[in-house]
């Protein structure tokens, strides 16, 4: 059995295909076995007041595929472009591997594991920004 496999904490929310999920009491743990299907954990959104950095914009993007809120084709264009964007200030060898990651996630069509790669790197912004106000 192959799929994207989600866990769960008690009462979490999860967006698929446009239905809002909530779990139960206890952790939970299901896979979801439709290649294709649109899901976004609610504790991930980002909602568009918060998208005011580079990497929450690319972010926000993919989120929006994947709440059935952008199509993918339009959307994929402005991805690639904002990762390309991206790669011109995060050139360490971890951060490039995100970006390549989830490069190829796009291309593939895998918008869930892209937002993945793409939230590991705003730790990473976030330390980039507080350094340039200094």
């Amino acid at each position: 059995m192959t799929g994207l496999v989600l866990k769960l904490g008690p009462q979490e929310r999860v967006l698929v295909n446009g239905a809002v999920i909530e779990n139960g009491a206890r952790r939970g743990r299901f896979s979801v076995l439709t290649p294709g299907a649109k899901i976004l954990r609610l504790r991930d959104a980002i909602h568009p007041e918060a998208a005011n950095t580079p990497v929450r914009r690319v972010c926000y993007i993919a989120q929006l595929v994947l709440s059935g809120d952008a199509e993918p084709d339009a959307a994929r264009i402005q991805l690639v472009r904002g990762i390309e964007q991206l790669s011109q200030v995060f050139t360490d060898s971890d951060s490039r591997q995100y970006l390549d990651r989830a490069t190829e996630d796009i291309l593939q069509d895998r918008f869930y594991p892209a937002l993945k790669a793409l939230r590991a790197l705003l730790p990473r912004e976030e330390r980039l920004m507080a350094a340039s106000k200094r």
